[in-house]
């Protein structure tokens, strides 16, 4: 069987636009080949352009200690290993000078060389400039920080654990999880994960003094014994945000304000980030888990999660979802864009404009579909512009890897009685009404192989996944009850980005210690 990487606009309803049907064609075999010497993996698992683990099977994979070093951003994941015996765990550390093409590195921080394993936590910066990873000691019952020796994170100090101590000088009585570090002003002030963690301060990093809970006030709709795990709390506008987990939710985050004087998070709003899809569990789905984030040198707070229940067949792969910027509008709403620099990898722009799928006369409303393309590539983004008025109480979108009549393929869908976007088997709030009144709504499909990311106007970012997504490669307009016009369809390829990927699986240079 041949599979050809090309988009190959349908003609229907695309004569007279002036769009070159030309393509380039890259004909694959069902067997080993090469790129620049390195054997490419032909399970078709293996991603085009998201983040994944070059090893055997991996997770958790829970990203952690991001930096932006000499304008490079360093970050590390999680690898469960063997460890004298048993098993243990690592952060496993690459880098990226544009946060999409990534190099793996020698593993420094392992249980050879820090005596325990590596649990969650985050990265920051101390008062003197330094790079510093605050995580959770596995076995040691204490959480650790340990204080890279330069800005390639090519060495380290010993790591050490954090003793907190009440005002009189006593052991503090503290849950001992997942970590998380910052600075206000001159203080650093840390957390220790859990129900309303405890929230503890230092001048110097090793004398700790504990304060008392970190949460001023829980929020109405988390639910009662949520936890606050993966941490990362830090300013985003004039907001202070708390980015995390609850194990069985998943990712999720809170917006509020420091309280100085008290010390303390008030949080003002919470908001998920996670959403089940059907088939899964109502008890835990941890489709995006693990949250962590880095700030880059121009300003922006960029996040990545690990996709942790996806499908069975890549579950254990470790794969990151898209990097997300994140910012607040002026109504002082989160806002999820999709990382800048990926706009980059577009080449081959095919556009279309005014696109219109008729009603089919049907007494109950009935929905009506027309193909747009042939996607026969497994890198893609597609961008669409629908008119604010069109979009009003519409239930309209896509349907993605479609043959139009008998499999509808997977659904992108915006549907105003459920008030939410449908991806796939995931559902999320959505609602066209709650934008402001002069704005359009903006949809950005990213397509790599079975993974598919979609943003909606910067306010929602869902993803899930089409393990047949070659079965069919038909991309359709949707519409239920009326005409329906796409005001702009944008389809462009995407550059694959994983040639890192297959030099780390070649050469192993990230392979920990196992005795």
């Amino acid at each position: 069987m041949k599979r050809r990487n090309f988009i190959k606009l349908s003609s229907m309803g695309l004569t007279g636009l002036g769009l070159s049907t030309s393509v380039l064609s890259m004909t694959t075999e069902n067997t080993p080949f090469h790129v620049n010497n390195l054997p490419i993996e032909n399970d078709g698992l293996v991603l085009n352009y998201h983040l994944m683990h070059p090893g055997d099977l991996s997770a958790p994979g829970d990203p952690n200690a991001a930096f932006f070093l000499n304008d490079t951003c360093h970050l590390h994941y999680i690898l469960r290993h063997p460890w004298k015996d048993d098993e243990s765990h690592s952060f496993i550390h690459v880098s990226s000078r544009d946060m999409l093409h990534w190099e793996w590195h020698k593993t420094k921080l392992q249980p050879s060389f820090t005596g325990h394993g590596m649990y969650s936590g985050t990265g920051f910066i101390t008062k003197g400039g330094r790079p510093a990873t605050i995580y959770h000691g596995q076995g040691s019952d204490r959480n650790q920080i340990a204080i890279a020796k330069d800005n390639n994170l090519s060495a380290w100090e010993k790591p050490y654990p954090i003793k907190v101590k009440t005002k009189d000088g006593k052991d503090a009585r503290i849950n001992h999880w997942d970590p998380d570090c910052f600075l206000i002003g001159d203080t650093y002030y840390a957390i220790s994960g859990g129900q309303n963690p405890p929230v503890f301060k230092s001048t110097d990093l090793k004398n700790w003094t504990f304060i008392g809970d970190f949460l001023q006030h829980e929020m109405l709709d988390v639910a009662k014994g949520e936890d606050i795990s993966c941490p990362n709390f830090f300013k985003i506008g004039d907001k202070w945000m708390m980015l995390c987990i609850s194990h069985p939710f998943g990712c999720r985050y809170y917006l509020g304000d420091w309280d100085e004087k008290k010390e303390q998070f008030v949080p003002t709003s919470h908001n998920r980030m996670n959403w089940r899809r059907e088939g899964q569990s109502n008890l835990e789905y941890r489709n995006c888990f693990a949250p962590e984030s880095v700030l880059t040198p121009d300003g922006r707070r960029v996040m990545w999660a690990w996709l942790a229940t996806l499908d069975d067949r890549v579950n254990k792969k470790t794969i990151q979802s898209l990097p997300r910027e994140l910012s607040l509008d002026k109504e002082g709403t989160l806002k999820i864009a999709p990382l800048k620099e990926l706009k980059s990898l577009r080449y081959d722009e095919k556009q279309i404009v005014n696109f219109e799928v008729d009603m089919r006369k049907q007494h109950n409303g009935g929905f009506s579909n027309k193909k747009i393309a042939e996607l026969e590539g497994d890198a893609i983004e597609i961008e669409a512009t629908i008119s604010r008025e069109v979009a009003k109480n519409k239930r309209f979108g896509f349907q993605l890897f479609s043959d139009g009549e008998k499999d509808f393929g997977f659904p992108v869908v915006i549907n105003p009685v459920t008030k939410s976007v449908l991806v796939g088997n995931t559902e999320a709030p959505f609602l066209v009404d709650s934008l402001p009144a002069n704005e359009d709504v903006n949809i950005r499909i990213f397509i790599d192989k079975y993974l598919v990311e979609v943003f909606v106007n910067d306010k929602q970012a869902v993803l899930d996944v089409c393990m047949n997504y070659d079965k069919y490669s038909g991309l359709y307009a949707y519409t239920y009850g009326e005409k329906t016009t796409f005001k702009e369809i944008k389809i462009w390829k995407i550059k694959p980005t994983n040639e890192g990927y297959f030099k780390a699986k070649e050469n192993r240079i990230w392979e920990t210690d196992t005795k």
